[in-house]
């Protein structure tokens, strides 16, 4: 997400940096091709203009900050202007009531409504530590049902059953009833969607809402609409009184101008966004980390909130015992494979480190997910005892993995070979001279196609 953005607000920068001081000329142009950028984003006209305005009067005006390059005073002019705009700081989600807090869920049909429910019951399940129940009231699409039914039994949360022929406020207030003598600390109640906003459909989620009084009404909206988001968001705040957004398919997103619009013209908070397809693929939305980004500057404190969550420490226990003992082998490869799974990937992980959105497309190729899906494929298709003795693997035996996994023998062979030259690698750090060495040494030879960020020198 971003990604568009993220590089003509850095190229705007750029441009300025180079100049000795702020005048009114160059701060022209500069809001001139920063204005562009934001509307080429997809950010709406009203807010594209406040922004530009809001930077154009602090610039101007500037006294405190003198002793700033000008690249350097429009980075913070910049960054406290998208704070601002995305909302200042995060807005919780509210549980404070007499259990089981309700929340529901509102928004079109495609926006990613029945998934998000779900991935917020995970959330709500394994970093907040609450009993969830989930319902769906959507009688108009059994699938929509069904759909929530097998999440829920994924996510081993409890589901109240519902049917098409049942009423709305009917299957809502039961999920209530049974969620209280489960003594269930959350129910989530996922509302039926439409293709567009009409009377019909208003009218039926007003009635909901007006019988059950949740404590929190949520507006789940496809980021990938752009204004169009924000003024769908609009809409039903007009019908509901919403207290937050949530942003679905933000990863597929490269402009951003959905987040940028949404917060100010509904005044409704974004609470979350959807970053990725798996369960797990929800994070809160904190508007400082989300301008950080914007700004190239990464996003470490929530990569390390990830990792404290997401990593298994016994494993990465294990890791640095074997590499110690210069054990390390395909089996401890493949579990390291399955931790950066969990973190987003080399894509995911990379978009949150500093300078990571920055980097040339060429570069950003390099860090292939599919390449390392693919390397986890190879190493499955391996018995156990060639996993632990790699060197043993004769060409027979490739001709079956490459097979198994669905690659050629030349992609097993170049998985050997890169892994040979870690394992090397590992050995050095187990005799002495420090991870550091071990990260210049490793520079171009990760097995999923990547080099390491941050510019290490090569080993001499």
């Amino acid at each position: 997400m971003f990604n568009s953005l993220s590089e003509s607000i850095q190229g705007v920068i750029k441009k300025l940096t180079g100049q000795g001081r702020l005048t009114e000329a160059n701060i022209a142009d500069t809001l001139r091709e920063l204005r562009i950028a934001l509307l080429e984003a997809d950010v709406a006209l009203p807010v594209a203009k406040d922004f530009i305005e809001h930077i154009r009067g602090e610039a101007l005006g500037q006294a405190v900050m003198t002793s700033l390059k000008p690249g350097e005073m429009l980075i913070n002019l910049v960054r406290g202007e998208l704070i601002k705009t995305l909302g200042e700081s995060e807005a919780e989600l509210n549980l404070k009531t007499q259990a089981p807090a309700v929340i529901l869920m509102a928004g079109l049909q495609g926006s990613g409504k029945t998934t998000t429910v779900a991935k917020l019951a995970y959330w709500l399940k394994n970093t907040q530590k609450r009993s969830v129940m989930v319902t769906s009231c959507d009688v108009y699409r059994p699938a929509a049902i069904e759909q929530l039914a097998t999440l829920a039994k994924q996510i081993e949360v409890d589901c109240y059953p519902s049917s098409p022929n049942q009423d709305p406020v009917e299957i809502a207030k039961n999920a209530i009833q049974a969620a209280k003598n489960k003594v269930l600390d959350v129910v989530l109640i996922d509302t039926a969607g439409r293709l567009h906003i009409d009377e019909e459909m208003m009218a039926e989620i007003k009635r909901l809402h007006a019988a059950i009084n949740p404590i929190e009404t949520l507006f789940v909206v496809d980021s990938m609409t752009g204004q169009d988001a924000a003024n769908t968001a609009k809409a039903f705040n007009d019908a509901l009184p919403l207290t937050g957004i949530i942003l679905t398919k933000t990863d597929g997103d490269a402009r951003g101008g959905a987040a940028l619009s949404i917060r100010h013209i509904t005044g409704h908070p974004i609470k979350f966004m959807g970053v990725g397809e798996k369960i797990e693929a929800l994070e809160a939305f904190y508007p400082d980390r989300v301008a950080d980004r914007i700004l190239g500057e990464g996003d470490i404190r929530t990569l390390m909130e990830q990792a404290a969550q997401k990593i298994d420490k016994s494993k990465a226990k294990q890791l640095v015992s074997k590499v110690k003992k210069g054990t390390f082998d395909l089996e401890s490869f493949r579990d390291q494979l399955k931790q950066i799974h969990k973190l987003g990937g080399v894509a995911g992980i990379m978009s949150k480190l500093p300078g990571g959105m920055g980097l040339p497309p060429q570069l950003k190729s390099q860090f292939n997910d599919k390449k390392l899906v693919s390397t986890e494929a190879i190493i499955n298709s391996m018995t156990v005892r060639e996993r632990r003795f790699p060197d043993f693997i004769k060409h027979s035996h490739k001709e079956r993995i490459a097979k198994g996994s669905g690659t050629t023998v030349q992609a097993v062979n170049q998985l050997l070979k890169q892994f040979t030259q870690m394992q090397k690698m590992m050995k050095k750090v187990s005799k002495g001279g420090g991870m550091m060495k071990m990260m210049r040494n490793l520079q171009g030879r990760l097995p999923f196609g990547g080099k390491l960020p941050g510019g290490f020198p090569p080993a001499a």
